[in-house]
């Protein structure tokens, strides 16, 4: 073993020795290394969440532009690009190992243009049929799929006593994307900033909004610049990964060639497409689907799906170090600690995804009983909260209170913290529902709607709190190995609260009880009180507070 003044070896961008629990290692060199992969991470991970929460936005942005689709069709945009980004968490998780940190970062933030440049052009197409649309939802997972190679790799970098900050600060800054996909893409839609490249503007027929109010109908929309705006960070974050991100030979022994790497990368992922395309299928109604599964039967049968597809696939050393990755699935704690970020991570990014058509459809209509016939109708409310404009609010408070949580959590322990916000999510998630009973139900919903957002900005709150608890006890139970491919793994499942989210408030929203979906999240986090109270907090908890 080296001594313990060796210096980093290296060899171009690989790093051969990598010791961050060692204090001198540490401060004369791991904490250099370290700090530069976080901050190259972050803003990569920035424009993968953007790209990939953008169609909660766009298909708003769509219904305020006529394009001829359903309520119902635009919410399943948002639904597929979740349920595609959390498929693509399932490889992503090991990516690191196989392919190394810097040829992952890399490729796979480049890998975003496409999406982003195919959105663009769509977006100027208004008559094109809804399948394409939805395969560029689909497409746009991959920036999804990313926060989990990219919390597996800052993971190997920092010592455990500051992996709660560390996470915490890759992943709340990285979370920041769904904010400024929030509040760039409304401002943007309304300039043509691309010139002739951008394409001509089409004419809003219903209001929208940014964050400065509302936009009326009839105003000029660059809806495509939703795309076009990404490339020019894409583009100068990917070179930046390129030269300034490292390699660890320790984590990543196997790397190989570059070329084999991004080859390792390239198929896994094409490989995670075949049961989101085949489980689309399945779930969406005609004309594009068969519409025989619902949502609670797609997810399993995904997830499970995708495991099987690169287990048998793999090949080479690929193989091994797959078959190696999946022992975290004999660990128990790999199971409680994916229910608990389910509750955090799964709560942010499902309430992000969905918020915007909620207030939309909620907040934008009068509700209105007719006393004879039992019948509610719903009218257009001049009155009406813009979506655009309130819409960035929460997942704002969240991003950036997931650091903060992190931080607690080094001082205070995980678990507690995370039993704390559970709490909170239960009431705030059964008021919310209560609330949303009211507004949907009422002739002038808008009267609801302050109390509506104060609960979901108190939603956003505790689960972005929560999201850096769990990142520190992941750090904790497991061991170095086994805690980037659990972080990976974890949150590839609390990915899915991206589908299912936009899907059951969907639902509910057209039964005309979107209340349920709110209750029924709450008793969810109550469970997992239970769960968090057995395994980490009771007097002979497995492990103590982690």
């Amino acid at each position: 073993m080296s001594s313990k003044n060796t210096p980093a070896a290296s060899s171009g961008a690989d790093l051969t020795d990598w010791r961050p629990e060692d204090n001198a290692f540490w401060e004369s060199t791991g904490k250099r290394i370290a700090n530069r992969n976080l901050w190259i991470s972050i803003p990569a991970l920035l424009c993968g969440f953007a790209i990939w929460l953008m169609w909660g936005i766009i298909s708003v942005q769509m219904l305020n532009l006529g394009f001829p689709f359903t309520k119902e069709e635009l919410f399943t945009l948002t639904a597929i690009s979740g349920l595609s980004g959390a498929t693509m968490r399932i490889p992503s998780s090991f990516f690191i190992r196989l392919a190394g940190g810097r040829n992952t970062i890399f490729l796979t933030t480049a890998m975003l243009l496409s999406p982003a440049i195919g959105t663009g052009i769509a977006l100027q197409h208004p008559e094109w049929p809804l399948w394409v649309f939805q395969m560029l939802a689909l497409w746009s997972g991959v920036g999804g799929g990313n926060f989990a190679s990219s919390m597996s790799n800052i993971s190997t970098f920092f010592p455990k006593r500051l992996q709660g900050t560390a996470l915490g600060l890759n992943a709340g800054l990285g979370n920041f994307g769904v904010t400024t996909m929030q509040i760039l893409i409304p401002m943007l839609m309304t300039m043509g900033v691309f010139g002739a490249f951008g394409g001509e503007p089409m004419t809003l027929v219903k209001d929208s909004g940014w964050i400065f109010g509302k936009i009326p109908a009839g105003t000029p929309t660059f809806v495509q610049n939703a795309g076009f705006a990404w490339v020019l960070g894409l583009v100068p974050i990917s070179i930046l990964a390129w030269f300034g991100m490292n390699n660890l030979r320790p984590v990543s022994p196997e790397i190989g060639s570059t070329v084999g790497s991004f080859a390792k990368i390239t198929w896994l992922y094409t490989l995670a497409f075949i049961p989101s395309i085949l489980g689309i299928y399945l779930y969406l109604p005609a004309p594009t689907g068969l519409g025989i599964l619902n949502a609670w039967i797609l997810m399993p049968l995904d997830i499970g799906a995708a495991l099987l597809v690169m287990k048998l696939a793999a090949f080479g050393s690929m193989k091994a170090n797959v078959a190696k990755q999946f022992s975290i699935f004999s660990n128990k704690h790999t199971w409680s600690m994916t229910a608990l970020y389910v509750v955090t991570f799964g709560s942010f990014i499902g309430f992000s995804m969905a918020l915007p058509l909620s207030i939309t459809v909620i907040f934008g209509e009068k509700h209105i009983l007719d006393a004879a016939t039992g019948v509610w109708t719903h009218i257009k409310n001049p009155a009406a909260p813009s979506a655009l404009t309130y819409a960035w609010i929460g997942p704002f408070v969240g991003a950036a209170a997931r650091p903060i949580g992190g931080w607690i959590s080094d001082k205070l322990g995980g678990s507690i913290v995370t039993q704390c916000i559970s709490a909170v999510l239960v009431i705030a998630s059964a008021a919310a529902g209560y609330v949303m009973f009211l507004a949907y139900h009422s002739a002038t919903p808008e009267q609801y709607f302050f109390m509506f957002m104060l609960l979901f900005v108190v939603l956003f709150l505790a689960s972005g709190i929560g999201n850096g608890s769990t990142f520190r006890s992941v750090g904790f139970i497991f061991d170095r190995e086994q805690a980037g491919p659990a972080l990976g793994w974890t949150s590839a499942v609390a990915g899915y609260g991206s589908f299912i989210a936009p899907v059951v408030i969907g639902q509910q929203i057209k039964a005309g009880t979107p209340e349920y979906s709110m209750y029924g999240f709450a008793v969810f986090y109550a469970v997992c009180l239970v769960i968090n109270w057995w395994f980490y907090l009771r007097k002979n908890a497995y492990i103590k507070n982690p």
